[in-house]
């Protein structure tokens, strides 16, 4: 929980930070926007190929090695003097987060029981969560106090911290021997009709959800003082939308996809429809938040489910495709903008949303029974069995 909180934080805090970053390096405001572009770019791109080539690793030692990049990295981007240093260091804390999100899912729910599996990706999703509500404008503030390199250093303590107890206390195991290194319930077709849906509506949230300050401001009416009260608002919904959801993430693993999905479409259109009205707006803002964090949450968990072979390359497919979708969504909104107003992003990306209810309410309808990948079953077998999976190839 400590290092989902202390990766998500190091990924957000340049947006609270541009100014500062911006006039002590000399580069405009726009360039220091690209290194959280940069970043979810390369988290996109890097997170199955580098699940790929450490397969055979044991998860202890990957997760050491991944959070010592992230100290290292931390420490380099706050004693940076120039902006290339800066995006280098920020390249390397993402190519550490791009496995962690694939790794940490199943070594943490790995450690209890399958039944309870859910409450423990609720636990690792309210703490990264709480960056967003309390890291960033920790952050943000310690920064204003001092100095951006202060708050940029900050995830290093916090790293350390991480990387020690995991070094010292979790168990060294074979990948493919862990409790969690397969699906519960391999399925092919519902792993790739979750896969797009998720993509979808990432790319939906963020068409409209990157122009959300120019939106409550252009439209709702709202002051720059008062956006800023709402966005600690949107951050807090989203915080109650994944304690909510993880509590009853084992109950109900496959309504709660569908309804956080729902739950966001339902947001944004009322945004585009209602958002001129203040109380409305409100109303819809936090529908939106609220569903936003469970919505990430509830895939990584059918991963943990569905997986058609390993959990960890399903998890790096899921994470490069959520933020392969932000990426897009950010681009999207960016061409509509000029073409639609404002409101307009936010019916576009509502509707694309709309959209992956339909891929999933579409996957439930399709005909036939669901087929696990070549070997996952024999490999699922196995593990319940308790023969040695690697035995098997």
């Amino acid at each position: 929980m400590l290092a989902a909180f202390t990766f998500n934080t190091a990924e957000n805090l340049p947006v609270g930070l541009l100014e500062l970053i911006s006039q002590s390096l000399r580069v405009s405001v726009s360039a220091v926007g690209l290194l959280v572009t940069g970043y979810g770019v390369m988290v996109a791109v890097a997170s199955l190929p580098l699940a790929h080539a450490t397969r055979a690793v044991p998860r202890r030692h990957v997760l050491t090695g991944l959070l010592a990049a992230l100290v290292v990295s931390s420490l380099v981007a706050a004693l940076a003097t120039s902006y290339g240093l800066l995006l280098a260091a920020r390249l390397l804390t993402a190519l550490a987060q791009a496995l962690f999100w694939a790794v940490m899912g199943p070594v943490a729910v790995g450690l209890f029981a399958p039944e309870v599996r859910g409450r423990v990706v609720g636990a690792l999703s309210v703490a990264g969560s709480l960056a967003l509500v309390f890291g960033v404008p920790a952050g943000t503030w310690l920064g204003q106090q001092s100095d951006w390199r202060v708050p940029v250093a900050m995830p290093a303590a916090l790293g350390l911290i991480a990387l020690v107890t995991i070094a010292v206390l979790l168990p060294t195991s074979r990948p493919e021997e862990e409790q969690a290194a397969y699906g519960t319930r391999p399925d092919a077709r519902r792993f790739g009709t979750v896969l797009a849906a998720g993509a979808l509506s990432a790319t939906g949230a963020f068409t409209g959800y990157t122009y959300l300050v120019k939106f409550l401001g252009d439209v709702s009416g709202f002051s720059p003082s008062t956006v800023s009260a709402l966005f600690v608002a949107f951050g807090a919904a989203c915080l109650a939308g994944v304690s909510i959801t993880g509590a009853l993430l084992d109950r109900f693993p496959q309504a709660a996809l569908t309804t956080a999905i729902a739950v966001q479409a339902v947001g944004m259109i009322g945004l585009y429809v209602a958002g001129a009205h203040p109380v409305a707006a409100v109303v819809f803002l936090v529908l939106m938040g609220g569903a936003l964090g469970p919505v990430f949450m509830t895939t990584q968990n059918t991963m943990l489910r569905c997986a058609p072979g390993r959990t960890d390359f399903a998890l790096a497919a899921n994470s490069g495709a959520y933020n392969a979708g932000i990426a897009a969504g950010a681009a999207l909104g960016g061409l509509v903008l000029p073409l639609a107003d404002v409101r307009g992003t936010f019916l576009v990306g509502g509707l694309l949303t709309v959209g992956a209810c339909a891929v999933l309410l579409g996957g439930r309808l399709l005909p036939g029974r669901p087929r696990h990948a070549p070997g996952a079953g024999s490999r699922l077998s196995a593990c319940v069995d308790g023969t040695d999976p690697a035995s098997l190839s």
